[in-house]
């Protein structure tokens, strides 16, 4: 369920299984009574079961996981959760190393479902409810396999601009978020800010791997 990438030497983990990949490729069940953030989450998982589901698309894989992409920039706030991942040496930086870290960091998050979107075998996801507070809020689901095993998968998301837009995605406890954090944070204490940019700038021309991965839950 867990996925890593080698960038230059330092392992870079993800979660493209439900983090932005799978997850949105899952068909859903959604709760008697789903709130504003389950409606909006659902209503873009829908979206991409339409897509993945076009037979027009079956032979145009490159075509399928651009519109994928287009509709996870719609629901998933990369900024954000760049800012977040970066943590303390956010504030540190300058308008134009925040632009390239956030584009440097989706492009990692991109990566790491646009090459797992078929690996979707029929699961379900049963929404379980959500919690509200303010600008912020939880949707809890969980992930339902063939052989009947359960995976409880968290989505954080915080209202903006009148939306509601995920920035964190938990997966047995395990955040998203703290996993990438706490690598970034030992590679800018240990070699640098720019020792990271380059190692992000070489994970964009590498090819993507897998294999299990986990951290600590954010907060």
């Amino acid at each position: 369920m867990w996925w890593h990438c080698r960038c230059t030497g330092v392992r870079l983990m993800y979660t493209p299984v439900i983090s932005i990949a799978v997850a949105f490729v899952l068909a859903l069940v959604a709760p008697a009574h789903a709130g504003a953030p389950t409606d909006a989450l659902k209503g873009h998982v829908d979206q991409v079961v339409k897509i993945l589901s076009d037979p027009s698309l079956r032979d145009r894989p490159e075509v399928r996981r651009a519109k994928v992409r287009k509709i996870a920039e719609d629901i998933f706030d990369y900024p954000d959760t760049a800012r977040r991942a970066l943590g303390p040496h956010w504030n540190a930086r300058t308008p134009e190393q925040r632009q390239e870290f956030v584009k440097l960091f989706s492009e990692i998050l991109d990566r790491s479902y646009r090459s797992k979107i078929e690996l979707y075998q029929g699961e379900r996801v049963q929404y379980v409810g959500e919690t509200i507070d303010g600008s912020e809020a939880t949707v809890k689901t969980m992930i339902v396999t063939k052989a009947g095993t359960e995976v409880p998968v968290d989505y954080r998301l915080h209202r903006k601009d009148g939306r509601w837009l995920v920035y964190d995605v938990i997966i047995e406890g395990m955040s998203l978020v703290a996993n990438y954090r706490t690598q970034f944070n030992k590679i800018v204490q240990t070699e640098g800010y720019e020792s990271l940019v380059l190692r992000l700038r070489a994970k964009e021309t590498a090819e993507p791997a897998a294999s299990p991965g986990r951290s600590r839950t954010d907060r």
